[in-house]
């Protein structure tokens, strides 16, 4: 009886991986084809995998869509919005947690309210807010590298104090003493002795944003915009897709 327990959990594990490689599988198979090969049968193989090098070549010196420019501006913002949101979370989780009062309570519920907080919700005041930024004080947030960026700490903020806050409260206070007592700055216990205890979460909170903001569309439809100068890599991709026309070729290879 167990013997045909493991079999039949099995057989589920392959399914559900067949399942879930499946779409991987046609994106790999229909970025070797052409547009009219892909709407003929879009399962089946190329007939020449060379298509593949012509696809690649097409999109990525097309001047309309600048793919590589693209790559360049999503690795930009997600190393910076990682670094960012990241630092200044483990910083605000640590305040939180070592200063005991009703302020910083209120302070961390406040954080932990941006999680049930759905992003359609704040996404058209987000832009009017952007824009009265510009106009108060000069400064340009739609369209701009720093503004992606600022977003990006303002989403991930939440959830990334919660889980730090977390972590935080198992760490003994008799470390920080002991490090006060030697002669270190708040600075410094910081950096030198809580930051390097708190690589498991730095690492999880890389994953899960780093996942989060390469893929994401629609904040960077919002604040960059669709067809501008700074793209991401998913603008990108959507500038293939027309109105009227899909060049589903160039789109499997860019995915």
């Amino acid at each position: 009886k167990k013997r045909i327990t493991e079999i039949l959990l099995q057989i589920i594990t392959i399914v559900l991986f067949l399942m879930t490689i499946f779409p991987f599988f046609i994106v790999v198979i229909n970025s070797a084809k052409a547009s009219l090969e892909i709407i003929t049968d879009p399962i089946a193989f190329p007939q020449k995998w060379s298509q593949l090098l012509v696809n690649i070549k097409t999109i990525w010196t097309s001047p309309s869509i600048r793919y590589a420019k693209s790559v360049y501006t999503s690795v930009i913002i997600t190393v910076l919005s990682l670094i960012t949101i990241s630092v200044f979370s483990a910083m605000a989780a640590w305040a939180l947690v070592r200063r005991k009062s009703k302020s910083s309570t209120f302070i961390f519920l406040l954080f932990v309210s941006g999680l049930i907080i759905p992003f359609q919700v704040v996404m058209f005041p987000l832009v009017s807010f952007f824009r009265m930024i510009n106009e108060a004080i000069g400064l340009p947030m739609l369209r701009t590298y720093h503004g992606m960026i600022f977003a990006y700490i303002g989403f991930g903020a939440p959830l990334a104090v919660f889980m730090f806050h977390g972590f935080i409260k198992t760490i003994p206070k008799e470390l920080e003493e002991a490090a006060w007592i030697d002669g270190c700055s708040k600075p410094q216990i910081f950096f030198l002795i809580i930051m390097p205890i708190l690589k498991p979460i730095f690492v999880t909170i890389s994953i899960l944003n780093a996942i989060w903001i390469w893929n994401d569309f629609l904040l960077p439809s919002l604040v960059l915009g669709v067809g501008q100068n700074i793209q991401t890599i998913p603008l990108a991709i959507a500038a293939f897709a027309g109105s009227f026309v899909k060049k589903w070729d160039l789109i499997m290879t860019a995915v």
